[in-house]
This record gives C-alpha cells, sequence and structure tokens, in this order.
C-alpha cells in the first residue's frame, strides 16, 4: 500500500455547515495543493468554493506555478464579478512543487501556507486583512480587524485597485527552495487562529507519524480551543469557525 503524502481534516466548528474546500492535483508529475474559505454562511457556498478549488489546482498544477494558475482563475471571476456583481468570495491559498523545482505559493485572502522544517514552523504568505494595513501599536495593541480581509477570489478588484486602497496587490506569491523532507501546511483563518491566540507550538501540532490523524487533530484542538476561549469571555457567544487543514510531506 502506497504511503499517504497528504491529508486533508474539516471540521464545522459551531457553524451550521461547511464553507471550506481543498483539493490536490497531480499533471506529470507536478502536484498543486489547494485551500479555500469560503465567505459567508450561503448554503451553495461550499460546493462553488469546491469547483473553484478544483478549477485553481488544474490550472496551477498544468502551469507549474502557484501563482500563474490562481491568477488565471482569479482573472475569470473578477471579470464575471465586473459584469454580473460578486456572488461567492473566498480566501485562497496555492502550493505547486514540481520534482527537482522549488515549491512557488500564492494567495489572496487570509488562508495561510506553513513549512515544517528543523523544529520551526515558518509561515510564508502574510494576510489579506485589516490588520495588515494597521498594525498593532503601543494605542491600539491589536491594530486593524483581522477578520476584515482586503482581497479575496471572486472580488471585482484588480491588483492596481487592491495596491492603491491597502497597499497589497490582489495576489501575492513566493518561492521556497526545498532542501529536504518537510511538511507544508494550508489553513484557514479557523484552522491557524485559535492555534496562534493560544500560542501552542504549530510545528508540534503538525509533527505527528499519521498525516491523516495529526490533521484531523489540528483542526478539532483549533476548533476546543475556540469554543473554550469564547466561552470564558462570553457563555451566550460561544464560536468556533469552520476550521480546515491540508498537510503535505514535501521532498526536493
Amino acid at each position: 500500500m502506497p504511503t499517504r503524502t497528504h491529508a486533508i481534516a474539516q471540521h464545522t466548528g459551531t457553524d451550521p455547515g461547511q464553507c471550506d474546500a481543498t483539493t490536490v492535483r497531480t499533471i506529470n508529475g507536478t502536484r498543486a495543493y489547494v485551500l479555500l474559505d469560503g465567505l459567508g454562511r450561503r448554503l451553495d457556498t461550499h460546493q462553488w468554493a469546491f469547483n473553484a478549488a478544483r478549477q485553481i489546482a488544474g490550472a496551477a498544477a498544468r502551469r507549474g506555478n502557484a501563482e500563474a494558475g490562481l491568477r488565471y482563475v482569479y482573472n475569470l471571476h473578477q471579470e464575471d464579478a465586473a459584469h454580473y456583481g460578486s456572488e461567492h468570495m473566498a480566501a485562497a491559498v496555492v502550493a505547486v512543487k514540481a520534482p527537482g523545482k522549488p515549491l512557488t505559493v500564492a494567495w489572496c485572502g487570509d488562508s495561510r501556507a506553513y513549512l515544517m522544517e528543523r523544529g520551526i514552523a515558518v509561515r510564508l504568505t502574510n494576510d489579506h486583512n485589516k490588520r495588515r494595513v494597521h498594525p498593532p501599536t503601543a494605542t491600539h495593541p491589536y491594530g486593524g480587524n483581522r477578520n476584515h480581509i482586503t482581497s479575496c477570489l471572486g472580488s471585482d478588484a484588480t491588483d492596481e485597485d487592491r495596491q492603491r486602497r491597502y497597499g497589497h496587490p490582489a495576489i501575492e506569491a513566493v518561492t521556497r527552495k526545498i532542501t529536504g523532507p518537510c511538511r507544508l501546511l494550508l489553513a484557514s483563518d479557523g484552522a491557524y487562529e485559535p492555534h496562534e491566540d493560544a500560542q501552542h507550538d504549530l510545528y508540534a501540532e503538525c509533527d505527528g507519524e499519521d498525516l491523516l490523524h495529526t490533521a484531523r487533530n489540528l483542526v478539532n484542538l483549533a476548533v476546543a480551543t475556540a469554543v473554550k476561549t469564547s466561552r470564558a469571555l462570553d457563555p451566550n457567544q460561544v464560536y468556533a469557525d469552520n476550521a480546515t487543514a491540508l498537510l503535505a510531506d514535501l521532498t526536493p
């Protein structure tokens, strides 16, 4: 039986339905990993996000590049939104790895990519949200609202629109050379924020031997932590967001 090299886990949190979606696509040895965090609570959001994730994964794997794949699909939805309005939107993060080539990562919104290597969880993405635009200061220790995202798939905004208004383009990308075995994490804000707020060691949480078991534990703990924290603040306002994580073992 082949060894599992990636795993996906989801938890609805306290929401009535799941609006996140994720998928993996391999074409000619190039593998694309995609995670979308659908915005809103419409019943059809998950299906739209799932279809968009598959579309991005195919485009990214064929092009061998995360930014090229995400930008292709972003532009398709941007044109539709410009003409007909934004019916659906999602924060998106994409990673592409081909044998012998660097890892490429692209994103729009606040879903994140981390690389686990040498005992450290290295964040590869920089959130598109108001906290980035207005970082914490001595007089405003929390900064801008981290839940107000400043770019997303399905928006009618161009790179120039986002750059002018928020100081970053609609899509950003990074390239990371892989020098040895390591682990990739793609996560929705519902999966990473509770861990970050509680100061959990994300590397330790992602370091389990069984990928599926580890991914499930990661999202379950995120939801349990969010519930516990929100209950302590207000027993009448207990809340945990959808939590989705994709873990993948990578090699050079």
